[in-house]
């Protein structure tokens, strides 16, 4: 669970549903041909933009933003180490034995025991990486679609609200009604963009730098492991994709 995801998007929702009711009535803020408008109208238009598969796929991607659990550089630097030993003694075969969490990783080990050459590792290893982008890009694409179009449609609603009030300015009890679909289309439109689509992208968008460095590390790591370079070169070596604060050279890696 993605603590500051949910804290944000729960104290966001709370800070103004209690500006709302200290208003006087959160029943004032509630209108079903506003939301007509923004939701039906937001999703009918993002639909347009993409696939059914990539618009219904981004739901899915959804969830890492609120529940995903990603394994921290340290431990697949451990992890690479671990195996770096294993492979000295016992050879690629060795690897078979070790237990492995990551599936990008067990990938890159399975393709050392079948015995590929390193251009081969390199290049599957590589494809994988631009292809689990390129979904994940998809992912937040649809979300950032959400949160340019809802404003829009709130802009929509608002003309809408306007025309029917200005046609009814001989009859005053038409007038507010029409004003409120004006201001609350407006209003759903900001809170769906601001507070919910645009903040999932840019969490989205975190999730896949952070999820391709984690790959690169892996990457570089099974590689160095195919070279037979030694554990301590790697250790340091792959200790440059730490934060400099986190990063601890062994001195003898020689």
């Amino acid at each position: 669970m993605d603590l500051a995801t949910l804290l944000g998007f729960i104290g966001g929702m709370v800070f103004v549903i209690t500006a709302m009711i200290l208003s006087g009535s959160i029943v004032m803020f509630f209108d079903v041909t506003s939301i007509l408008i923004v939701v039906g109208g937001s999703t009918s238009v993002v639909l347009m933009k993409f696939t059914i598969r990539q618009f219904f796929g981004a739901a899915k991607i959804a969830g890492k933003a609120f529940i995903f659990k990603m394994d921290e550089p340290e431990d697949l630097i451990s992890r690479i180490i671990e195996m770096a030993d294993s492979a000295r003694k016992g050879g690629f075969l060795a690897l078979e034995e070790i237990q492995i969490t990551n599936s990008f990783m067990q990938k890159g080990i399975d393709l050392l025991v079948d015995g590929y050459d390193a251009d081969v590792v390199r290049s599957a290893l590589q494809k994988d990486i631009a292809l689990t982008d390129e979904r994940h890009e998809r992912g937040s694409a649809v979300f950032r679609a959400f949160g340019d179009v809802a404003p829009a449609m709130g802009m929509i609603g608002t003309l809408v609200g306007l025309v029917a009030m200005l046609s009814n300015m001989d009859d005053p009890k038409a007038i507010g009604p029409a004003m409120a679909i004006a201001l609350l289309t407006t209003l759903y439109g900001a809170i769906l963009s601001n507070m919910v689509f645009l903040p999932i992208a840019d969490k989205l968008s975190l999730r896949r730098e952070q999820g391709r460095l984690n790959r690169r590390l892996v990457m570089d790591g099974i590689l160095a492991i195919q070279d037979g370079q030694n554990p301590r070169v790697i250790d340091n070596y792959l200790k440059n994709y730490l934060n400099e604060s986190k990063r601890t050279f062994n001195v003898d890696s020689e």
